[in-house]
């Protein structure tokens, strides 16, 4: 990045986002940060909210550079036992509060002639995985909101998505919690491998950049090959 940028991060406790305002302080921007958990530092601002609500998110009155929405979920289950309620529930966190999100600071976003807004999807979106069916109809929906929204906000606001597979994370720590999982987990993916939230992270900071200037309506896979691979 050639200039400082103002980002605001939600979700800001996770591995992830943290590991995102990482790379972007130390390239000398601005990092403002809004969480359900108390706590958190490495954030030149930050809030606490309730929920990902419109009634919870802080008012900020300055200009910003990007956004990226990170809260989810993930909520394995065979068919048959998906409720309604994981079904709600699932929505709620991944799209409702994302909606909201958007909504809430789109105003400080156009205050700049260029910006960007970054989602967080899934691989579990564009492939077909058992026991997925819940997350990937919330994912599904944040991957059309996305090109929809590029469409909609162009050319000032540029809108992607990143699509991650499994990275170790404490949203994921049940799914990698001994060693036969892991290997399991590794075995299932084309570099045989389980991904980090810092390669995730390199690709959400690289789509907030003007390195990505000519970049919207996309939704990047960074899961080891597993959206387009089959070895």
């Amino acid at each position: 990045m050639n200039t400082s940028q103002t980002i605001l991060l939600a979700g800001a406790s996770s591995g992830m986002a943290k590991a995102a305002a990482r790379i972007l302080k130390a390239a000398g921007n601005v990092v403002i940060g809004i969480s359900t958990k108390n706590d958190v530092e490495g954030y030149d601002e930050f809030y606490v909210v309730e929920n990902y609500n419109k009634l919870s998110y802080p008012k900020i009155d300055k200009p910003l550079d990007g956004i990226v929405y990170f809260p989810g979920t993930i909520n394995l289950k065979p068919f048959n036992r998906v409720s309604n309620e994981d079904i709600v529930h699932d929505f709620n966190v991944n799209v409702l509060g994302a909606v909201n999100f958007i909504q809430e600071y789109l105003p400080n976003l156009k205050k700049r002639n260029a910006a960007s807004i970054v989602f967080v999807s899934s691989v579990a979106a564009s492939v077909g995985l058992p026991f997925h069916a819940s997350i990937a109809i919330a994912k599904g929906a944040i991957s059309s909101l996305t090109i929809s929204l590029a469409a909609e906000l162009a050319p000032n606001i540029r809108v992607n998505a990143v699509a991650p597979s499994l990275v170790k994370s404490e949203l994921s720590e049940k799914l990698l919690n001994t060693e036969e999982k892991i290997a399991a987990m590794k075995q299932r993916n084309p570099m045989k491998k389980i991904g980090s939230v810092e390669d995730i992270a390199e690709g959400i900071c690289f789509l907030l950049s003007e390195k990505s200037a000519w970049i919207s309506g996309q939704i990047i896979a960074i899961d080891g090959g597993m959206n387009n691979l089959k070895i």
